[in-house]
Parts: C-alpha cells; sequence; structure tokens
C-alpha cells in the first residue's frame, strides 16, 4: 500500500499511538451496584505534537459509569505522566485513552474528552465514546 503524504507527514505517523507500551491504568471494585457517574479531570495534560515536536496542553476529562470497577487514580497520573515524551495527534489522544479506560476497567458507558489549548488560533476539543449511557 502506498503511503500518502501531507507536508513530509506519513500515515505511519498516526499509526503509532497503537503500538507504544503505556503504564497500566489499575483499578478497585466498586462498591455499589446502581448507576452513577465518575468524573476524572486532568487540567494540566501535557504530549507531543509528532509533526513539530512542540508540547501540546489540555484537559483530558474521563466519563464513566462504572460496572465491577473503579480507576486508581495513582496509576492514572502516572499513565498520563508518559504522555509528556509520547508524539501523538490530539484525536489519538482522546482515543487511545479511552481504549485504556474500557480495557482496565470494560465500565458500563464511558467518554473521553480531550479540551486542548488552541494552536495558531484554532481549539481542538475531541470527543470519544464507548457504549450506551445508561439510565441513572
Amino acid at each position: 500500500m502506498k503511503t500518502r503524504t501531507t507536508m513530509g507527514y506519513t500515515s505511519e505517523h498516526a499509526a503509532t499511538p497503537h503500538k507504544i507500551k503505556l503504564p497500566a491504568i489499575e483499578a478497585w471494585p466498586n462498591q455499589y451496584r446502581r448507576n452513577y457517574t465518575i468524573r476524572v479531570e486532568h487540567p494540566e495534560f501535557t504530549s507531543v505534537c509528532p509533526k513539530t515536536g512542540l508540547p501540546d496542553f489540555g484537559n483530558v476529562i474521563i466519563e464513566y459509569v462504572p460496572d465491577k470497577l473503579c480507576l486508581e487514580l495513582k496509576s492514572l497520573k502516572y499513565y498520563f505522566l508518559e504522555y509528556r515524551r509520547l508524539g501523538i495527534f490530539m484525536e489519538n489522544i482522546a482515543n487511545r485513552v479511552l481504549d485504556d479506560v474500557v480495557r482496565a476497567l470494560r465500565p458500563k458507558w464511558c467518554r473521553v474528552t480531550g479540551d486542548f489549548t488552541p494552536r495558531g488560533g484554532i481549539k481542538s476539543v475531541i470527543v470519544a465514546e464507548h457504549g450506551r449511557r445508561p439510565r441513572p
């Protein structure tokens, strides 16, 4: 398959986030079985633009309705710290975090929002979602 190039950037660059090993997201047993929503925000999220090498900043928000497990926040902090040296597009961040949270927790529903600071006058907000949100 021929690689498409946009301004020196290849499609292989966009595929690399799936190959990068990140620290495991840990969980602890949920004490309640009713439907309730947990919202976790990381307002100082940092990553690196794979094209320019410049830092990207934003607020990453994870919202989920737990099933049997809840996010262990210390492991999530170490997971997020790895992004500081990871070249990854903003769109891939939201989707990769969603994939990893769903794999770790198997929640009833989950949404990851990446609300990134403007670059060049353009602001990006990426929302990735898994499942259907249950009624409370």
